[in-house]
C-alpha cells in the first residue's frame, strides 16, 4: 500500500539533532571517546525537595488520574514565585501550565492566528518558533539578529507593511541560540512596537536563571505595558532540572490565555498531579541551588570560549543561557560540514547554525552540558587534532 502524507509534514525535515545522534552512534560503536554538546539537556540533577515531593505524590493513587486543571497550590505557588522573583503581580486567571515551552510554541498559533495570517519569528530562532505557525498555515517573516547589534532585533529592519500584517511576534531573552541578552531599553522598545503595529508579543523566558556577568535575569512582563501586548513563557526544565517532567507556564494577558487554554482543553487533560506537586515544591523551595547552578554555567562558559581563545579560535563569552554560539573558525565556511568534520577528527558533538536558520550560518552551538575538566579534555582534542590549523589553510 502507497502511502500519502500531507504537504505540511513533507516540508518538516529529520531534526539535526538525530542526524547528530546516529553519527554519535557510529563513533561510539568504533571505541571513540565521544563529547556530547549539541542537545541542551542538563547534567545537573533536581534538588531532593523536589525528588521527594515527586515521590511522595507518586504513592497516592489519587494523583494518577486526570488534572482536567491546575491545582490551587500550583497556580498559588506561581503567583507567589513571581513576585517574588520578578516583583510581578499575576492575577490566577493570568496563569496557565504546559507541557513545556515547546509544546506551548507549537500550541499557541492555535489560538492567534489563521491560516496565511503573517508572524515574525527571529533569525536565527529556535526551530519550533516557526514550526508552530507553520502547522496552522501561517506566513513566516523573519527578522535578522545580526552580532553587530548584539544579537538585538533592530525593529526598522521589520518592514511596515509587514508589521501592520502581524498577529504576533516571538521573542526570546536570553537567547537560545545566540546567546544574547536584552536589556530594559530594549524592551521599552518592543512593547511600544507592538502597540503601534497590534501585534501580540510572545516572550520566552526559559532561560532568566542562567545569565552571566553578575546580572539579574529579568521578566518581560515587569516593564510598563507589556502585559497588554503579549505573554510569557517561564520553564522549570532547565533552571530545577525538570526537563524530562515537561513543565512550564504561559502568564500574562488574560485574554490570551483564556483563549489558549481553550484550545488546550481539547488536546489535553491537565498537567499530571504529580508533575504539579513537583513544580510546587520547586517554585516554593529554597532557591540557593539555582543560583549555584548558574555560577557553575558561568565556569563551565569561561572555560569553553577562554579555552578555545588560547588555542587559536575566537569565540566571544556567551552573556546568558546553557549554550555558547561561536562563530566558525577562519576558513569554514559551512557550519554543517564543519560539525561533521569537527566530530569525525576530535569526537566533539556539536550543533550547526544553520538549524537556526539561514542567518545561523557560519556558526555552531556549543551546550554547556559537562563539567570543567571534560570542557578542557574536549579543548585539548581540537588543538590536537590540527582543524583549527587546516581550516586556515583552506
Amino acid at each position: 500500500m502507497e502511502f500519502q502524507f500531507s504537504e505540511r509534514a513533507q516540508k518538516i525535515e529529520e531534526g539535526i539533532f538525530s542526524i547528530l545522534d546516529h553519527k554519535k552512534s557510529e563513533l561510539m560503536a568504533a571505541g571513540r571517546k565521544v563529547y556530547n554538546f549539541s542537545v541542551g539537556t542538563p547534567d545537573f540533577q533536581p534538588q531532593p525537595h523536589i525528588m521527594k515531593a515527586m515521590s511522595e505524590a507518586a504513592l497516592d493513587p489519587e494523583n494518577y488520574k486526570y488534572a482536567i486543571t491546575d491545582r490551587e497550590e500550583l497556580l498559588a505557588a506561581m503567583r507567589n514565585f513571581y513576585q517574588n522573583r520578578f516583583g510581578v503581580e499575576l492575577a490566577r486567571d493570568e496563569i496557565m501550565s504546559l507541557y513545556g515551552s515547546q509544546e506551548g510554541m507549537a500550541h499557541i498559533a492555535i489560538a492567534l492566528c489563521d491560516p496565511g495570517d503573517v508572524v515574525l519569528v527571529p533569525n536565527p530562532g529556535y526551530p519550533v518558533f516557526s514550526l508552530g505557525p507553520e502547522l496552522v498555515g501561517a506566513q513566516i517573516e523573519t527578522y535578522p539578529l545580526y552580532a553587530e547589534n548584539q544579537f538585538l532585533p533592530d525593529f526598522s529592519d521589520i518592514p511596515e507593511e509587514t508589521a501592520r500584517k502581524a498577529r504576533f511576534m516571538i521573542v526570546s531573552y536570553p537567547a537560545n541560540p545566540v546567546c544574547s541578552v536584552a536589556d530594559g531599553t530594549f524592551y521599552e522598545k518592543l512593547i511600544a512596537f507592538a502597540r503601534k503595529y497590534e501585534i501580540i508579543v510572545l516572550h520566552d523566558n526559559a532561560y532568566s536563571d542562567i545569565i552571566y556577568g553578575g546580572r539579574e535575569g529579568q521578566s518581560f512582563l515587569s516593564y510598563p505595558g507589556a502585559r497588554e501586548v503579549g505573554i510569557e513563557f517561564y520553564s522549570l526544565s532547565k533552571s530545577y532540572n525538570m526537563t524530562g517532567l515537561r513543565i512550564s507556564f504561559a502568564v500574562g494577558n488574560r485574554e490570551i490565555i483564556r483563549e489558549f487554554r481553550k484550545v488546550r482543553s481539547q488536546i489535553d487533560y491537565g498537567t499530571s498531579l504529580l508533575v504539579q506537586k513537583s513544580a510546587v515544591a520547586a517554585l516554593t523551595g529554597p532557591q540557593e541551588a539555582v543560583r549555584e547552578q548558574c555560577r557553575e554555567y558561568e565556569k563551565r562558559n569561561q572555560a569553553l570560549c577562554g579555552g578555545l581563545r588560547s588555542i587559536g579560535w575566537n569565540v566571544p563569552d556567551s552573556q546568558g543561557t546553557m549554550f555558547v554560539w561561536a562563530p566558525l573558525p577562519d576558513g569554514y565556511k559551512n557550519s554543517e560540514a564543519f560539525t561533521l568534520e569537527l566530530m569525525e577528527k576530535t569526537g566533539m558533538i556539536v550543533t550547526p547554525g544553520s538549524a537556526f536558520g539561514d542567518l545561523g550560518e557560519g556558526y555552531v552551538r556549543m551546550a554547556l552540558v559537562l563539567p570543567v575538566p571534560v570542557i578542557e579534555e574536549a579543548v585539548e582534542k581540537i588543538k590536537e587534532s590540527g582543524i583549527l590549523a587546516a581550516g586556515e589553510k583552506r
